[in-house]
């Protein structure tokens, strides 16, 4: 059996190491699953606590991902052959998991390269948006589409889209928009831009480099090897960023409800907008209220307040309909027809959403340790 993420360590200088993980699931795109966030959890932290090891790099398998997500196809399956309720322990051992692997990106010392090369998406996004050192490439294609299967933008959704530049992170959320390389550094996503074709001769540099005891010398090092390495002239054309006013002016609204009516109202020749308007007019009604919520009410949270939200939230997708029966239309039956629970994004009850913010357990928040 193939492993799922495999992990290796490149000798460098003065005695010190680069840990190598890599994401392999080539076929599948190399969506992440529960052993695949085990996997890359436990080696984190080995990683941490070995003084040798002064930076790591994580990747993904082929060329054509880095990661395109989280297996919600199987999560999914798991809750329609057993029922929501009875699939809510292994549901929230998979999101519960998932997020401290997304924190100890966050927080982790000692430098983490991603190499966000190719389709980089849901929980893609979040194993790359917290760590240290973001590459992305000529390939780079990211997106939060959850408003396609009825989930929400979460893996920290909540953090990196409130600290995206004026309300873009809002389009983003509502949209699902395709972005590429230079639309990621443009809203914070990613920090440098580095050709594919480079990727071998940097990795040799980075073992190359006099490496030092203190992790936040080795921060800057990493920072300076890919600054050298970064070739802005083939950086594609930022749709966000040439858009951006327009954007502005379309979530522009007092609620979602008028937000909704100028998205509706929308009128482009633009191909990239008009997808995504097209996504949004399409995507789960009750998924376009839990973004606009998310934002709002995620704008003072601490991080690890961010992902205890989001878990409540995850959790409670699981057992609303909109979430499997979105995945079923477009990942399993793939008809494209999701039956969503609501017709509109005015039909959506103020109480049905506010569930979705209500803790499933009686017991305190299973992430209250996180940052302690």
């Amino acid at each position: 059996m193939t492993e799922s993420v495999l992990f290796s360590e490149l000798s460098a200088t003065n005695g010190k190491k680069v840990g190598v993980a890599t994401l392999n699931m080539e076929r599948k795109l190399n969506s992440l699953n529960s052993e695949m966030v085990s996997a890359l959890t436990d080696q984190l932290k080995l990683w941490e606590k070995d003084n040798n090891v002064a930076a790591v790099w994580l990747q993904g398998a082929g060329e054509k991902a880095f990661c395109a997500g989280g297996d919600v196809r199987t999560l999914c399956e798991t809750i329609t052959d057993v029922g929501a309720k009875k699939a809510l322990p292994d549901v929230q051992a998979f999101f519960e998991n998932e997020y401290r692997l997304d924190y100890l990106i966050h927080v982790y010392a000692k430098p983490i390269i991603v190499w966000g090369h190719g389709i980089i998406m849901g929980g893609g996004i979040g194993l790359m948006s917290g760590a240290s050192h973001r590459v992305v490439t000529e390939t780079s294609r990211m997106a939060m589409p959850e408003i396609s299967i009825g989930l929400y933008p979460d893996v920290g959704g909540t953090w990196f889209l409130n600290h995206a530049p004026g309300r873009t992170g809002l389009f983003l959320g509502l949209t699902g928009a395709n972005i590429n390389a230079a639309d990621a550094l443009f809203v914070g996503m990613a920090d440098r831009y580095i050709a594919s074709d480079s990727k071998e001769e940097l990795m040799q540099s980075l073992q190359e480099q006099s490496w030092s005891e203190s992790e936040a010398d080795n921060q800057v090092l990493v920072s300076r090897v890919l600054k050298s390495y970064e070739n802005l002239e083939t950086l594609p054309v930022s749709n966000v960023r040439e858009h951006y006013d327009l954007i502005q002016a379309v979530t522009d609204g007092a609620d979602l409800v008028e937000i909704a009516d100028q998205f509706n109202a929308l009128d482009t020749e633009n191909k990239w907008l008009n997808k995504a308007a097209a996504t949004f007019r399409s995507g789960s009604p009750t998924t376009a209220h839990l973004v606009y919520q998310q934002l709002l009410r995620g704008k003072k949270l601490s991080l690890p307040q961010v992902f205890q939200m989001e878990l409540v939230m995850s959790l409670q997708c699981a057992l609303h309909a909109d979430f499997v029966e979105g995945v079923r239309a477009l990942l399993v039956d793939k008809d494209g027809n999701p039956k969503w629970q609501f017709d509109a994004i005015a039909d959506v009850p103020a109480k049905w959403v506010e569930q979705h913010f209500q803790p499933p357990w009686d017991a305190p928040n299973p992430l209250l340790n996180l940052g302690s």
